[in-house]
C-alpha cells in the first residue's frame, strides 16, 4: 500500500510534468530556460529545484514525450534542448484536463475567495 509520502511525489511529479510540458509549447528550451519560465509565469510560486527537473526531463524522454538535442545557450554554453513531441502534446492535453478537473473539484469545497472586510 502506497504511503502519503508516495502519493504526494506522486502528485508532484504529475504537477511537474504538466508544467514542464506546458512550457515547452512555446518552443525549445534548455532546462535553465525551463526552470526560469515556470517561476515567472507562477509568478515566483514555483520554485523548480535544478535536481528535480533534469530528473523530470530524463523521464519525459523516456517516455518520448519531449525530444532532446545538444545546443549552445545565449551565454554560449553547451546545453541541452528539450522540445514538446506529438506523444508529449497528447500527454499535455490528458494531463491539463485531469487537472482542470481537479482544480473546479477542490474550487467546489473551498469556494470561491472572500473580500476581506
Amino acid at each position: 500500500m502506497p504511503s502519503q509520502t508516495d502519493d504526494n511525489e506522486r502528485l508532484l511529479q504529475g504537477t511537474l510534468d504538466l508544467l514542464i510540458l506546458q512550457t515547452l509549447v512555446l518552443g525549445a528550451r534548455h532546462g535553465q530556460g525551463i526552470a526560469r519560465s515556470i517561476q515567472q509565469q507562477s509568478e515566483d510560486v514555483f520554485l523548480v529545484d535544478h535536481g528535480s527537473l533534469y530528473l523530470a526531463l530524463q523521464r519525459l524522454e523516456e517516455k518520448g514525450w519531449v525530444g532532446g538535442k545538444w545546443g549552445v545557450s545565449e551565454n554560449n554554453r553547451k546545453a541541452r534542448f528539450y522540445t514538446l513531441t506529438a506523444k508529449g502534446r497528447s500527454q499535455l492535453t490528458q494531463k491539463a484536463n485531469q487537472w482542470r478537473r481537479v482544480a473546479r473539484a477542490i474550487s467546489l469545497i473551498v469556494g470561491p475567495e472572500k473580500a476581506e472586510a
